[in-house]
């Protein structure tokens, strides 16, 4: 597998074509909703898991409240989040 420092590099440097672009923009979409569909799939109601949120950075730990199809409810001392499910990971 290519070290992503390189597919940054390339994508940055603008060797892609609007095209090629937009190939790789579906990728990432379509990686990223497997990953949706293996979490929702796998986690159930009581399991231990954290996310770090996007806005501020900060890591939560929590327990999976409830499963939705897109998105998990976890629950954590400071609050219930409704996190999607691709950012949370199983502790």
């Amino acid at each position: 597998m290519t070290e992503l420092g390189t597919i940054r590099s390339a994508i940055i440097s603008g060797q892609f074509t609007n095209d090629e672009l937009n190939s790789i923009a579906e990728a990432v979409k379509f990686a990223r909703s497997q990953i949706t569909k293996r979490n929702t799939h796998s986690l159930r109601p009581g399991d231990a898991v954290k996310f770090t949120s996007p806005k501020s950075g900060v890591t939560f730990k929590g327990t999976v409240a409830k499963v939705k199809i897109k998105y998990i409810l976890v629950a954590t001392p400071q609050g219930r989040y409704n996190v999607p499910a691709n950012l949370v990971e199983a502790v």
